[in-house]
């Protein structure tokens, strides 16, 4: 009788079999992925045809002189050359008129287009129908403060429209909960000082990937989409081909919970206790390509595993870390503790995955099988060892023979739940 499971985790571009105990194995969890939509265009048009919690585009926009449509920047996987033709059909519909409409792409923190980007991004065609200008975080107004007092510094022309649309894909955030909705207007198209005072709420209680209510972070961000007065998103769900499964559009907080079930259909996957060991495989390349993008995974396998429990990530990190602000904080953090203490003393884009380690390294000990030299993945915190086999015997060893062991093969897209 054979006492040892085999399975196939993705190291890189390669797949690799690794054995555990039988008896150990508590759970193997996989997303499931759902179908491309047929004709992905028709799906965003009957989104729009029938929008949640909200009447259609086509009648919200009449009589509008300045409309906004905000678009995500070449960073987000979001299709906007999807998006954008059917809403500027409906706003044509309602007599506006090309020259009255603009496209913003949010950048956050990220670099400006070129316009081959920005081409790219809608399609050439609307490109050359409409006004399509980067966000600039050095030109903000603004608007208020929300509840609990971070400064909503929005974008000038924003502040100068009356009505805005925001599109985007939806995805799990590792602290908004999930992508979508108004986080295209904050934090992207906000100013320096906005986007910073939000993304230093990623160390209170509640924010974290596939959670909206209770989560500060996602709660700032409704707050301000309705200040700066967002009326109507468009957001496509993906699934891991990048391709259009569901189109959600209308109430921008009703028609977002909506979609946000579809990720969780494919994503979100319960297990009956937490764990006693985590395996986690990012997923291969390109998910694993350097620490900082083997960080979703990681961090997804945190929520399965006890508090004083034991990751063991299998993660190629061919490219080392990967992102020079992450690499400064890590090498410089003489404990855990310190990228936590840092990022409230100033939000820095890039170091903020150190905190995002270092949150999960407080609580849980992690080893890590990848190409990093020993001594570096020890500057972050992690215990090198050379293969899974070895990492699960120490690991047993310190959780006990009897230890529960679940195994995520694709943790970067699976967000486990207890029931």
């Amino acid at each position: 009788m054979n006492n040892k499971t085999e399975v196939n985790l993705k190291y890189g571009t390669q797949y690799h079999k690794i054995t555990v105990p039988t008896k150990n194995i508590m759970n193997i969890l996989v997303p499931e992925d759902l179908p491309t939509v047929n004709d992905q265009l028709e799906e965003v048009r009957n989104s729009l045809r029938s929008p949640i919690s909200s009447e259609p585009l086509r009648v919200m926009a009449k009589g509008k002189e300045n409309v906004i449509i905000l678009c995500s920047d070449i960073t987000r996987p979001s299709p906007s050359y999807l998006l954008v033709p059917p809403i500027l059909d409906e706003l044509n519909a309602a007599g506006i008129t090309d020259d009255k409409i603009t496209v913003i792409f949010g950048l956050g923190y990220h670099r400006p287009h070129t316009e081959e980007e920005k081409k790219k991004l809608v399609g050439i065609e609307v490109y050359n129908r409409v006004k399509c200008i980067d966000h600039d975080r050095n030109n903000c107004v603004h608007i208020g403060d929300t509840k609990i007092g971070t400064p909503i510094w929005v974008f000038e022309p924003i502040t100068k429209s009356d009505f805005i649309i925001a599109t985007g894909n939806l995805e799990f955030h590792y602290k908004a909960g999930y992508s979508g909705g108004n986080k295209a207007l904050m934090p992207g198209v906000c100013s320096k000082d906005t986007i910073q005072a939000n993304h230093v709420m990623m160390i209170q209680p509640g924010t974290m990937p596939g959670k909206l209510d209770g989560n500060p972070m996602r709660e700032d961000i409704e707050e301000a989409g309705k200040m700066a007065g967002v009326k109507f998103i468009v957001n496509a769900v993906l699934n891991s081909k990048k391709e259009i499964v569901k189109c959600v559009s209308g109430h921008p907080i009703r028609a977002h919970r909506e979609g946000c079930k579809y990720i969780d259909m494919m994503y979100k996957r319960p297990i009956s206790e937490m764990a006693d060991i985590v395996i986690c495989c990012p997923g291969g390349h390109p998910k694993d390509i350097n620490l900082y993008q083997a960080q979703k995974g990681f961090e997804n396998a945190s929520y399965a595993v006890k508090d004083g429990g034991i990751i063991i990530l299998y993660a190629k990190c061919g490219e080392l870390l990967g992102e020079p602000n992450f690499e400064d904080w890590m090498m410089r953090a003489k404990s855990p503790d310190d990228p936590i203490k840092w990022v409230q003393e100033g939000f820095i884009l890039g170091a903020h995955k150190a905190v995002v380690y270092c949150m999960v390294l407080q609580k849980k000990k992690a080893y890590l099988i990848s190409d990093l030299p020993d001594d570096l993945a020890k500057k972050c915190f992690f215990n090198p060892e050379k293969s899974v086999e070895e990492a699960l015997e120490k690991a047993l060893i310190e959780m006990g023979q009897d230890a529960k062991v679940l195994i995520m093969p694709s943790a970067n897209s699976t967000l486990p739940y207890v029931e």
